[in-house]
């Protein structure tokens, strides 16, 4: 019994450690040296291209459980994170030069590990006795993505993300804004018209959601054009230099739309269409519709939001928005380079590929965001893989704990899917919502250590079999 396990980036090598540490024996394969990605600059493991920072360390942070849930599980990249560390305040940052050394000291010593260099051009065959894991992250070589895209559907597989920022649902403010979906609720809508305003799939979303779907943000004409002037002057993030800038003109960033003209967004995301604010009797000159995030509406994204504008840019414009001058950010919203497929609707339960029997998913691959969620995709999939290999019962981290958050972004149901990090809307909410929001988030983070404890203690092949 062997598993072959492509990438050796984070998701591939903790995937790679989790399973060898269970017995299991591991052909890890890393086309460096002999091509990199042109994010990549040396021929170790887990390089660290983007920031030497894996964020928050606070455990009311939902990044900072992810990675103590991860430190109680025997992670190998937050092991090797604790030797690199080097002073970051509140965050965990490391060297990530000692960092990558450390993490291929680490994958080359242990004995189960076998590390082959090649270049893939093609998903290698996988059998019940020698299944496959694909880490291959954002940059999949594009002869291996391509295979993907025949294997899944090139309409399941993207190259391009465009994330929309998500805020917490109990910053906005309620006196004012509006719950309404386009036209009422499943409204019979005249189809020339829906054609005209591009709001036929709307529609659609009033139907299936209900007339309170969405919550609207309304724009007065003075504000509207004063929020477009704060977009249009904002500052951005610059294309790094391995990304090759491919707008979809259906997922355009919402900077590039403001600049094609003051009005643009008005008849984009922001078109008031089918809309009427019930304080008022009339239609907003335009609006920022909010959409739920999650089955409890604890968070909600900005619908058509996707962006490229600097973190403090973001928080500070979006601000502006009717209802979101005090509003919490649980993710901002970003534009890269990404290969990820549809999680929700590919993967099974156990993160295989429902296309192709024992072909396995894990990292941003599968449309997590993030150095730290990579590691713990990989790790959840290692374990869900040795349940099965070992023929024991499929028994997942808990939905409680972050773990178990990152396995319910890939599998809860969503036809907009696109890639996150973690956050507390992928965990279900508080017991007592009416708590202080530092308070709440920690009786979240109380309740998913507990949680992971009980099921390191009781779920087979949990715990790692050796040391």
């Amino acid at each position: 019994m062997k598993v072959v396990v492509v990438g050796g980036g984070f998701a591939g090598c903790e995937a790679a450690y989790q399973l060898a540490e269970r017995g299991i024996d591991v052909e890890l394969i890393e086309q460096k040296p002999h091509a990199r990605t042109p994010a990549q600059h040396s021929d170790n493991l887990c390089e660290l291209v983007c920031s030497n920072s894996m964020r928050g360390a606070a455990l009311v942070n939902a990044v900072g459980l992810l990675k103590e849930e991860l430190r109680r599980c025997g992670s190998i990249v937050m092991a090797a994170a604790e030797v690199a560390k080097v002073p970051a305040g509140g965050a965990l940052a490391v060297d990530r030069e000692v960092f990558s050394v450390e993490m291929t000291a680490r994958i080359k010593a242990h004995p189960r590990i076998t590390l082959r260099h090649e270049i893939l051009r093609a998903i290698p065959e996988a059998t019940a006795e020698e299944p496959v894991i694909l880490a291959t992250g954002p940059l999949t070589g594009d002869d291996l993505a391509a295979d993907i895209a025949r294997t899944v559907g090139a309409q399941h597989l993207a190259y391009y993300d465009a994330i929309a920022p998500i805020v917490s649902a109990e910053s906005i403010d309620e006196s004012k804004v509006f719950r309404q979906s386009r036209w009422g609720k499943g409204a019979p809508i005249d189809a020339s018209e829906a054609m005209r305003d591009g709001a036929e799939h709307d529609a659609r979303d009033a139907e299936a959601l209900g007339d309170e779907a969405y919550i609207n943000c309304p724009f007065d004409e003075a504000g509207y054009k004063a929020f477009v002037a704060a977009i249009v002057g904002a500052q951005k993030v610059e294309p790094r230099s391995f990304e090759e800038v491919r707008y979809f003109e259906g997922c355009l960033p919402v900077e590039v739309m403001a600049s094609r003209g003051e009005m643009t967004l008005s008849f984009g995301p922001m078109k008031p269409v089918g809309l009427t604010d019930p304080r008022t009797g009339r239609r907003p000159h335009a609006v920022v519709q909010l959409r739920a995030e999650d089955q409890a509406s604890t968070a909600y994204n900005l619908v058509g939001f996707q962006t490229r504008m600097t973190w403090g840019d973001q928080a500070r414009v979006l601000r502006m928005i009717p209802g979101l001058e005090e509003a919490e950010f649980l993710r901002f919203g970003s534009v890269h380079r990404n290969t990820f497929v549809d999680a929700p609707k590919l993967l099974d339960e156990r993160m295989q590929l429902k296309a192709r029997t024992n072909v396995f998913l894990a990292g941003q691959i599968t449309g997590v965001e993030g150095y730290v969620e990579s590691c713990a995709g990989g790790l959840v999939c290692a374990i869900l893989l040795a349940q099965k290999l070992l023929g024991h019962p499929l028994t997942p981290p808990p939905e409680t704990t972050a773990l178990g958050g990152i396995r319910t972004h890939l599998m809860r149901p969503n036809e907009r899917f696109q890639p996150s990090n973690i956050t507390w809307a992928c965990m279900p909410p508080a017991e007592n919502p009416r708590l202080k929001k530092r308070d709440r988030y920690q009786l979240l983070s109380d309740r998913a250590l507990t949680d992971i404890d009980a099921w390191l203690a009781s779920a087979p092949l949990a715990r790692r079999a050796a040391g």
